[in-house]
């Protein structure tokens, strides 16, 4: 059984990882109605987010989705895509987790189908044939419309797709790995077996953790984090700044001349790049206010030139 997105959004997805908690509700459906008006199709979530969060116990980010879509009556405009396998309470890829946890979710999104539905990651303690024959019956059910790899290695992606075809089983149709400008070992590992297999890629951290926002610059100085605060939001910001050396620093160099090149924010030349790439369908990206959201969504209608893109390639 193969198993394909019921469309095939493009440019830009929204990432919902900051719904109920550096974006409150009243926010989130300000992001959400601002970037479906700009043409945006497509909203990325998981059951964990954010569990790891001051406060927050997981499901908050799908649970702030499901009644946006139902206020504003917006299912049958945007692909839904959301996780599972990584929260404690619904931890692995068990069959029984996945069906329970699909459930949950299909809750909480207050729908009656999933468009994509990826296992967060891989689940060594479980046959890939338990968990593919799971994500088949809720496909053939109706509840899920496709099914995705969400940081899986490319060996075990491939093994995926062979006891998918061999056992006549939905096979994944899309990948969501690490990927961006600076970070960039999915070229070489998954992207082969992407391209080969014909699945599409809706790469995460599309802008490392903020450095491809341009706002974090060899001078220093204070970055808002938002409400995020303490550990998570600490570490996001190290992350960033490991970035900062001189490789980072002619990358920068470049984005802001491609950047005033096409009167854009740097967060879109970056993205834009990243979708332009053979195998990406869109990055995702989030925002936690409709300023940050101004940043990204020129990424949506934005198209580099050859030697631009060949020019951040080489940076």
């Amino acid at each position: 059984m193969t198993s394909s997105l019921p469309v095939l959004p493009t440019g830009l997805c929204l990432g919902g990882n900051v719904f109920g908690w550096t974006a409150d509700e009243s926010t989130s459906f300000d992001l959400l109605d601002a970037f479906v008006a700009a043409g945006g199709q497509m909203i990325d979530s998981a059951d964990s987010y954010m569990a790891r969060a001051e406060g927050l116990s997981g499901g908050e980010s799908e649970t702030v989705i499901g009644r946006w879509l139902a206020r504003r009556g917006r299912r049958d405009d945007v692909v839904v895509a959301t996780k599972v396998g990584s929260w404690a309470e619904r931890k692995g890829l068990g069959p029984d987790n996945i069906k329970a946890a699909c459930d949950d979710s299909l809750r909480r999104l207050q729908t009656d189908h999933i468009d994509l539905y990826y296992a967060h990651r891989d689940d060594m303690d479980t046959p890939q044939e338990d968990y593919l024959a799971a994500f088949d019956e809720l496909v053939r059910a109706g509840k899920v419309r496709a099914i995705g790899a969400s940081n899986f290695e490319a060996d075990r992606l491939a093994s995926a797709l062979e006891i998918s075809d061999k056992h006549d089983l939905a096979r994944f149709a899309a990948v969501q790995p690490h990927y961006n400008l600076v970070e960039r070992a999915y070229e070489a590992e998954q992207a082969p077996v992407v391209e080969r297999e014909g699945l599409v890629c809706y790469p995460y951290f599309g802008l490392a953790k903020g450095f491809l926002t341009g706002k974090y610059r060899p001078e220093g100085g204070d970055v808002d984090t938002g409400a995020a605060s303490g550990t998570m939001a600490n570490a996001r910001a190290e992350a960033a700044r490991s970035y900062l050396d001189d490789r980072g620093e002619a990358l920068l160099g470049v984005l802001d001349e491609i950047a005033a090149a096409h009167d854009v924010p740097v967060a879109a030349v970056s993205l834009a790049w990243l979708a332009a790439q053979r195998t990406v369908a869109a990055p995702i990206a989030s925002a936690r206010t409709l300023a940050q959201l101004g940043e990204i969504l020129p990424t949506l209608h934005l198209r580099l030139s050859d030697d631009e893109l060949d020019a951040l390639r080489r940076s």
